[in-house]
């Protein structure tokens, strides 16, 4: 049999490959990804029932339109549910001004009615908005922590209890402690892994409401005041950051998960937030995007209910920080989310005491007045005039209405002109 020659240098080849192959840097191991659901709303204002419907671009012909209609705490309670199901690792905020600005069922009963259906569909955290502060912030405290309204006492079924949620002020500064109004954040724990949730109101907020309101309380900078909660998150040992912020933007897409051109004092403020915020749930402008900013997911879900965000936060369960985000604004469509059984329990109580009012008839039209005619809001007109009627025995003689305050048309359809 024959042999092969022994050659050195092949025991030297052989020697050396083995030796760089020890000495190669070993691939680094995929992440091990924790996912946490964050569902965000914004701007409900006391929306219980369906509000206008959703004007849509019709996917039969994208050059018309379609309303649908959307909304309400019964369907928006089945959104949650339907959305969270199957989710281990999740949480239900809002970026603000859930109440406020609302219709008769919840202003009737100073908004508890709405605080109530939040927290029975899960809500965990709110940042408060301008519009939390319209009755001044004693009034806020007191719905946050329950009992009856000071001087009308308990108007609902029951005695008023609170909030199942946790409202934060991270910006909103008792003058004469120093401190915050409430929390300035609130950390949660998935799976043992920290997530901090910053909440605030924008810096104008003084200006959106009564001088009466805001005594006594300073409203910092939002961006300053970010930071300086972030710094103490990451002290805490806290990398995964969220911040929900009653402030916006304006995107030029009217796609709802759009972020075409977006402008306005949002776009300003996320590239001067501290790295180590990784998502930023916004609302107060009563638009839908769904944006990347300076490497941050950024989004808001319309008004009114209308949606709900759906959010995927990614984090390294090694690092604890978020590696990556996908997010989509989910449409509450009527003929999508049936009606939530508890939800419609709740409000029949609040309507049985509120129907005599919400019936009674106050007035006759003659046609209809519509927010908004041109350049002009013949609504607008109507509310400044009824004001000063209203007011110039007491010595007015001007009266204004300012147009974001305008929440409806008069129609004549299905009323017969009867204005209830």
């Amino acid at each position: 049999m024959s042999r092969r020659p022994f050659s050195w240098f092949a025991v030297a080849g052989a020697l050396l490959a083995a030796w760089l192959a020890g000495c190669a840097t070993p691939p680094t191991p995929a992440p091990d990804v924790l996912k946490v659901q964050v569902l965000a709303i914004n701007d409900f204002h006391g929306n219980l029932q369906p509000p206008a419907p959703f004007r849509l671009q019709d996917p039969q012909d994208p050059s018309k339109t379609i309303n649908v209609p959307v909304g309400g705490s019964e369907a928006l309670a089945t959104a949650v549910k339907t959305l969270r199901a199957n989710k281990p690792h999740h949480v239900f905020v809002a970026a603000g001004d859930l109440i406020g600005a609302s219709p008769l069922l919840s202003a009737l009963f100073f908004d508890e009615p709405t605080l109530e259906s939040l927290s029975l569909m899960g809500l965990h955290l709110s940042a408060v908005g301008n519009h939390e502060f319209d009755a001044g912030h004693a009034e806020l405290l007191r719905r946050q922590r329950g009992g009856c309204h000071p001087t009308e006492g308990c108007r609902g079924p029951k005695p008023f209890k609170g909030t199942g949620f946790q409202y934060l002020a991270a910006s909103t500064v008792v003058e004469a402690t120093g401190d915050t109004l409430l929390p300035a954040y609130q950390v949660r724990h998935f799976d043992g892994v920290p997530v901090g949730f910053i909440g605030l109101t924008l810096k104008n907020t003084p200006n959106l409401v009564m001088p009466s309101a805001a005594t006594g309380l300073r409203f910092d900078d939002e961006v300053e005041s970010i930071n300086r909660w972030a710094k103490v998150l990451r002290s805490q040992g806290v990398e995964a950051i969220v911040v929900l912020i009653h402030e916006g933007g304006y995107p030029r897409s009217s796609s709802m998960n759009g972020c075409d051109g977006i402008s306005g004092p949002i776009a300003d403020m996320v590239p001067r937030m501290d790295k180590a915020v990784d998502l930023v749930v916004t609302g107060h402008t009563h638009r839908a995007y769904n944006c990347v900013i300076d490497g941050r997911r950024v989004t808001s879900g319309d008004k009114y209910g209308s949606m709900v965000t759906d959010i995927e936060l990614r984090i390294d369960r090694r690092t604890r920080d978020v590696v990556d985000t996908s997010a989509t604004n989910v449409l509450v469509r009527l003929d999508t989310f049936a009606k939530d059984p508890e939800q419609t329990e709740l409000l029949a109580g609040y309507i049985a005491r509120a129907k005599p009012l919400m019936e009674r008839e106050i007035g006759r039209l003659a046609t209809e007045v519509p927010m908004v005619v041109g350049n002009e809001s013949p609504m607008g007109h109507l509310i400044a005039d009824a004001q000063l009627a209203a007011t110039r025995d007491l010595g007015a003689q001007v009266a204004l209405m300012n147009n974001c305050g305008i929440r409806a048309s008069l129609v004549m359809a299905n009323t017969g002109g009867i204005v209830r």
